[in-house]
């Protein structure tokens, strides 16, 4: 399978790069992943396409303020700093440009001194482990001198950092957003709840390798980077009474479904627990939980398109980004949305 059966051309312009001011108020494109057929509504619509008894998977991962800016203590020399995650208490696995002036040893200076680190040592990738040292607790500081790592595509500054955390965001973690769940409001998850669908909560820590490119022309090659997840007891519980009560369970976004699915056995059913998972869904994939999924539109070649398709069919998917260009959806993390069913 090659890499580039998934590539398509999308005009620069088509990625979004401002949220809209209603959550709800983004578009949804609903794809029929039997048919192909599609239809185009409105997010609130999505309301119709859930019935009673089904369950609706959300991850409730927070972004933490991860980009960091500060100078060498030695040389005043500007270094830039993204948390991916913590390695312990106040170790952290970094992604630091430029890296060549983070050598083991150096020291970092942030906010004039209210943080400091340490480099400890180069890991995978040339990610550096960084000990932090501080007065007070680290998240307050972090909220005080961080900004949110918004994606490389978008350029523009975000001006409230609640817009790129969901409503129902709870755990401290991700370093990216968990973005199918930007568009949910409070009052459209009760809207949910009122019609008798089940809302079960997982967490996956979102990392940065969800944007990273895949280098290797075989699909199969492909080495996908691993993430934090928790499935606690009761979630597990709603999701397998759907199950075994012939609901559906409809994710929402990629992170969920690829949380359900890690947590699942052979026989579909959801384990609780925890653990790192680096689970590789591409078309081939039988999928054991999931029935529907909430996406946004997502990168070309990208492992996020590669999992749509192994749900949809990678040629349903092709033609459904094709008439979503045509029809000037908007992409990526601040864009419209998707249902497949």
């Amino acid at each position: 399978m090659d890499v580039k059966d998934f590539y398509f051309e999308l005009p620069q312009e088509l990625i979004a790069q401002d949220p809209l001011e209603d959550r709800s108020a983004s578009r949804l494109l609903v794809l029929d992943k039997e048919t192909g057929a599609i239809t185009h509504r409105g997010f609130r619509d999505i309301l119709e396409y859930l019935n009673p008894g089904d369950c609706l998977v959300i991850n409730d991962t927070k972004v933490i303020p991860a980009r960091l800016f500060g100078v060498k203590k030695n040389t005043g020399a500007k270094i830039e700093i993204l948390l991916l995650k913590r390695r312990e208490k106040d170790v952290w696995e970094t992604l630091v440009k430029p890296g060549k002036k983070a050598k083991p040893g150096t020291e970092i200076d942030f906010g004039e001194g209210i943080l400091s680190g340490t480099v400890l040592e180069t890991v995978d990738e040339g990610n550096r482990l960084i000990r932090f040292s501080y007065e007070g607790i680290f998240e307050e500081i972090l909220d005080r001198l961080g900004q949110m790592p918004l994606p490389p595509y978008i350029t523009h500054q975000l001006k409230d950092k609640n817009r790129y955390q969901t409503v129902y965001a709870r755990h401290d973690g991700s370093a990216a957003a968990p973005t199918a769940g930007l568009h949910f409001t409070k009052e459209l998850l009760q809207e949910i709840r009122d019609k008798g669908v089940e809302i079960a909560t997982v967490t996956l820590h979102v990392g940065l390798g969800t944007f990273r490119p895949v280098k290797v022309e075989n699909v199969q090659d492909h080495h996908m980077h691993s993430e934090f997840y928790i499935v606690e007891e009761q979630e597990a519980e709603k999701i397998n009474r759907t199950k075994k009560n012939g609901g559906r369970v409809i994710c929402v976004g990629t992170t969920s479904c690829r949380t359900v699915e890690s947590a699942a056995g052979e026989d579909g059913m959801v384990k609780p627990g925890s653990g790192w998972t680096d689970i590789f869904i591409y078309p081939g994939y039988r999928f054991k939980v999931l029935d529907c999924l909430i996406t946004n539109f997502h990168l070309p070649e990208s492992t996020l398109v590669m999992l749509v398709s192994a749900l949809a069919g990678r040629e349903h998917i092709l033609h459904a980004y094709e008439e979503a260009i045509k029809e000037r959806y908007r992409f990526f993390s601040f864009g419209d949305a998707m249902l497949i069913i």
